[in-house]
């Protein structure tokens, strides 16, 4: 088989939540750019029309529509009206997510008392899981039964490396958030394979995007996840869209429940 139809999504009706910026626009872009209809969903709706606006300007075939991913009426709303233009829905890449806050160790390695369990607040508890678990949840409940219906589909769900290791600089809220993703994961890929519909995931490490308010974007913050990765640097937006471009198209077409891992080698451990 040509690698032109084994990795074809020419067509394909996708959708991607947090998709305004960061891995959700570099998702968003691969997929329009390889000739997918591709619906972007974010809360924010100034960069929404900015992406949107960014994208078609290429050409491709996009819309989008603003959508709070913790809100499954608001869910249920810019899904339906993403079928409504592409008559199906052949891949929903639930990306969505919020930082958990600085891990309990600095930047220097000093203990970060803030960010000790016994002061992590109740609120931000609360909302990291919130946005980060059970938002995928609610993108499973209204993405599955119309993609049993239509006789399949593919979901990617982006979790993270914090699901497969402890952190030092990682808050715990988002290492227990990323946990329960990644099980998930494998618990709807277990349930929907009867029905053609794979669910997988990508775990990338660190990354350059808005999260944390562009924490990452800079070097300093950047420099612990850069000492400690193998590759002595941490991934951009655009290094997760061969795993995405792959989920989504035919290559995958007999992988579900696996995760794959985009991080330099940094869950391996420090090298040198």
């Amino acid at each position: 088989m040509k690698a032109q139809e084994l990795f074809k999504v020419e067509g394909l009706g996708t959708l991607v939540t947090g998709a305004a910026s960061g891995i959700g626009l570099a998702i968003a872009r691969v997929m329009a750019d390889n000739g997918a209809r591709v619906t972007l969903v974010d809360v924010n709706a100034a960069a929404l029309r900015e992406a949107v606006r960014s994208l078609a300007a290429g050409g491709a075939e996009v819309h989008g529509e603003v959508a709070d991913v913790t809100d499954k009426q608001a869910l249920e709303r810019a899904v339906a009206a993403a079928i409504g233009r592409t008559g199906r829905l052949d891949v929903a890449f639930a990306n969505a997510g919020i930082s958990g806050g600085p891990g309990f160790l600095k930047a220097d390695d000093q203990r970060n008392a803030p960010a000790a369990l016994e002061n992590i607040s109740g609120e931000l508890w609360d909302k990291v899981i919130e946005t980060n678990l059970s938002s995928v949840f609610k993108t499973l409940q209204v993405v599955a039964p119309r993609m049993k219906a239509q006789g399949g589909g593919s979901i990617v769900v982006t979790g993270s490396i914090s699901a497969l290791r402890a952190e030092l600089y990682v808050g715990t809220p988002y290492v227990a958030s990323k946990a329960g993703v990644a099980h998930l994961v494998r618990q709807a890929a277990l349930e929907l394979a009867r029905y053609n519909v794979r669910v997988n995931a990508i775990a990338p490490g660190p990354a350059i995007t808005n999260i944390a308010g562009g924490r990452l974007q800079d070097p300093a913050a950047r420099a612990p996840f850069e000492r400690t990765s193998p590759m002595h640097r941490i991934a951009t937006p655009e290094d997760l869209c061969g795993a995405a471009l792959y989920l989504a198209s035919p290559a995958a077409s007999f992988v579900t429940g696996a995760t794959i891992v985009v991080d330099g080698g940094a869950a391996l451990g420090a090298a040198d």
